[in-house]
Order: C-alpha cells, then sequence, then structure tokens
C-alpha cells in the first residue's frame, strides 16, 4: 500500500480513500485532528500494516526563528520543496496563529515584502490546516482549553484560493477534531468582491478583513495595483451586503506609509468612506523590509490619526509583533538569511 497524506481530508474522505470502516476513519481523524499526532506509528489501536501505510502529512520544519517578544517564525518545508511561512504569537490569555493560503502572493502591494516574491501557487486544504497543526504540536496548544485565533494574514491572497480555504475553515472548526469556533478565525483579503460574495454565501466560513490601505481610490490602485479590476465604491457596497453574525464586525485593515496615506485628511476620508458600516479599524504602523520604498510613520502622527477615526468608530493600533526576524505584517518573504545583520540596516 502506498503512503498516503491524511491532513485536509475529512473522516468521510479518510475512509473512502483507505478503504477502511467508519469507525477506522473515526479512529484516524481523531488521532490526526484533535490528539495532533504527528507519526502515524504511535496510533497503536491500528492495526501495523495499516499505520505502515499512512503518511499524517504535517509539514516539515525548515527553520525556526524566535523573537525577542516571543513570537516565533517558522518556514516550512511542504511535499514539492517549497517554503510557507507560518507565525505563532503568545499574548496574555490567548494564542494567534498566522497561516499562509499561497506560496507567494499575486497582489503586488507596494508595501509588503511577500509582494516582492510573486505568486508560484496555491496551498492545498490539507497545507492550510497542516501549518495550524505543526505549531498546534509544537505549543501543545488546544482550543478547549485557552483561546486561540487563526488569522488567514500571512503568505497569498486567500480569496483567490477560496475553495481550500473554506474546505481548511471546515475542517479547523469541526468539534470532533480540531474545535475551534468561526468567530476564532479570520481571513484577509485586499477586496477581490466576487470572491466576497461567494464567501459571504458559504455555510460555514472564517470572519472577513479587508486590506483597506487607501482614503481614495487613486491611492489605492497605486498601493494596491489588483485592485483597479474593482472600484472602491463597489468594494464598500460589498462590505456592506456582507452578512454579519451576532456580535461580528468588518475589519479593515489599514497600513500607514509615511508621508503617503497617513494625514489627518486621509483619516477623514476614511471616516467617511467607512461611515454607517458595522466596522471597526486596525492601523498598521509599516513594518519596513529591504526593497520596500516608504517609511513608518511617527508614533505621534498613528496617534492623531486613530484620534479622528475613533470619533466615529473602534479603531486600534495593531501592536508589532515578530519585527526583529521579519514576521510582522508584510513582512513575510521567507528569509532565511542573516537576520540581525538584515534587521539593524
Amino acid at each position: 500500500m502506498s503512503r498516503l497524506p491524511l491532513i485536509g481530508l475529512d473522516a468521510a474522505e479518510m475512509a473512502e480513500s483507505l478503504g477502511v470502516p467508519k469507525f477506522r476513519a473515526g479512529q484516524i481523524y481523531d488521532a490526526v485532528y484533535r490528539r495532533h499526532v504527528v507519526d502515524a506509528d504511535t496510533i497503536t489501536a491500528l492495526p501495523k500494516e495499516l499505520r505502515e501505510s499512512l503518511d499524517i502529512g504535517m509539514p516539515a520544519e525548515s527553520k525556526r526563528f524566535e523573537s525577542t517578544d516571543g513570537t516565533v517564525r517558522y518556514l516550512l518545508r511542504l511535499a514539492d520543496g517549497r517554503d510557507v511561512e507560518t507565525v505563532f504569537m503568545p499574548e496574555g490569555d490567548r494564542d494567534t496563529i498566522c497561516i499562509s493560503s499561497q506560496v507567494g502572493c499575486p497582489v503586488d502591494c507596494k508595501f509588503c515584502l511577500t509582494a516582492l516574491m510573486g505568486l508560484e501557487r496555491n496551498l492545498t486544504a490539507g497545507e492550510i490546516v497542516g501549518q495550524v497543526l505543526h505549531v498546534a504540536a509544537r505549543h501543545k496548544l488546544d482550543p478547549r482549553d485557552r483561546r486561540l485565533n487563526v488569522v488567514m494574514m500571512g503568505m497569498g491572497e486567500p480569496l483567490l484560493n477560496l475553495p481550500n480555504v473554506l474546505k481548511a475553515t471546515r475542517l479547523l472548526v469541526d468539534q470532533k477534531g480540531i474545535g475551534m469556533t468561526e468567530r476564532r478565525i479570520t481571513v484577509s483579503t485586499s477586496g477581490i468582491i466576487p470572491k466576497i460574495d461567494e464567501l459571504a454565501a458559504a455555510p460555514i466560513r472564517p470572519r472577513l478583513a479587508i486590506s483597506l490601505n487607501a482614503s481614495n481610490e487613486e491611492q489605492r490602485r497605486e498601493l494596491m495595483p489588483i485592485t483597479r479590476k474593482w472600484h472602491l465604491a463597489d468594494l464598500i457596497d460589498a462590505c456592506r451586503r456582507f452578512p454579519l453574525r451576532g456580535a461580528e464586525k468588518l475589519m479593515f485593515e489599514y497600513v500607514l506609509l509615511a508621508g503617503v496615506n497617513d494625514s489627518d485628511a486621509d483619516a477623514r476620508r476614511v471616516t467617511k468612506l467607512l461611515a454607517n458600516l458595522n466596522a471597526k479599524v486596525n492601523l498598521i504602523a509599516l513594518n519596513p523590509g529591504p526593497g520596500i520604498p516608504f517609511a513608518t510613520p511617527s508614533p505621534e502622527r498613528v496617534e492623531s490619526f486613530q484620534a479622528i477615526l475613533r470619533r466615529s468608530m473602534m479603531c486600534f493600533v495593531r501592536k508589532p509583533r515578530g519585527r526583529d526576524i521579519y514576521a510582522a505584517c508584510g513582512q513575510l518573504k521567507r528569509m532565511s538569511t542573516d537576520l540581525v545583520s538584515l534587521s539593524a540596516n
């Protein structure tokens, strides 16, 4: 029997692929997703021949970088030899795992290191879930014991890989397996309008975050060229019709670039743009990197921008995590060279 990768399959798919009874598939499913088993040989409830035919499908840890703030950045090796980045961020009474949905990214945001890679390929549902399982096994995480958030804000544009993102979400929230909840999973998009509508129709879906990053259409097209396909007004309309659940809010992310999109006038335009939406805004002062032609605004400029937005809506400043190891927002580019010397420049 050939060895079959298991991560990415639900229990019914395991039974069909392996040709085993449902109860056997249930045992395997429990071991992979709930108990985070990384070696099939340790699933001793299974016959030896069956164990030897299985491959959990866990990504291999290629490199690991630890930040002074506790953040850990992983380079995870996929079956085809490509690497993706996954970031673990412990904080207080909760943990966050930032995962990738593609190898590279096609969006070409001018302030993002990942954009310099271009797109290599989509990740499978198993490769998406495998990142969560690797970090959970490494740090002994269980969403039933402690708050765990998963944010698809790593490498890639998740909505351009929506079928695999949605399947991964279904696996993450299955209470017989990993056991997360939909409200603890967030997907971030540059604003692919047709895919936002498709996401809205999914019976099981993550929360939605929109990378705004500009206060008007001309500015946004310059900073995020892919958005030239969709008008900003149409994006806001798509957000307005997006169905929210209970206390859910739309999240807008706004990367502040010194002297580009961080003025008080920009803040007032953002306030007007998001008026009448049930939304909150996360401000992100640019995390710098080699090859990025923008500067980080001063703390005073960030505070002024936030103060204007706070008059009308919830607005937070996202604390940078793992900046010294290139793990912060916009810095993921499979960096594996001398990080100390890079961060010192």
